[in-house]
C-alpha cells in the first residue's frame, strides 16, 4: 500500500526519511551530511520519483523508488487521490 507523503505530519515524515538515510548499507561510504541526504529524499518524494510503502502485516513504512513498486499499487494510489 502506498501512502502519500503529504498525509504524514512533518515530524513523522522527517523521522521516516532520517531512518531511511541512516540505515546500515544505505551510505556505502558516503560522507554527505545527514541534512543533505534528507533533502535529496524529500525532493524525490516531492517530484514523485520516490514513494512511501506501508506494509500492513509488519506495520512498517519503507521508502522506495517509484519505478520499483508494482504498477497496481501506483494505480490504486492514483484512484484513491482522485476519489
Amino acid at each position: 500500500m502506498l501512502i502519500p507523503a503529504d498525509l504524514l505530519q512533518a515530524d513523522t515524515l522527517t523521522a521516516l526519511i532520517e531512518d531511511f538515510v541512516t540505515r546500515d548499507g544505505t551510505d556505502n561510504g558516503d560522507e554527505t551530511p545527514l541534512e543533505t541526504r534528507v533533502q535529496r529524499v524529500r525532493r524525490a518524494l516531492d517530484k514523485g520519483e520516490a514513494v512511501i510503502v506501508f506494509d500492513p502485516d509488519s506495520q512498517q513504512c519503507q521508502l522506495a523508488m517509484k519505478r520499483d513498486v508494482p504498477k497496481e499499487w501506483l494505480e490504486a494510489l492514483q484512484q484513491s487521490l482522485s476519489d
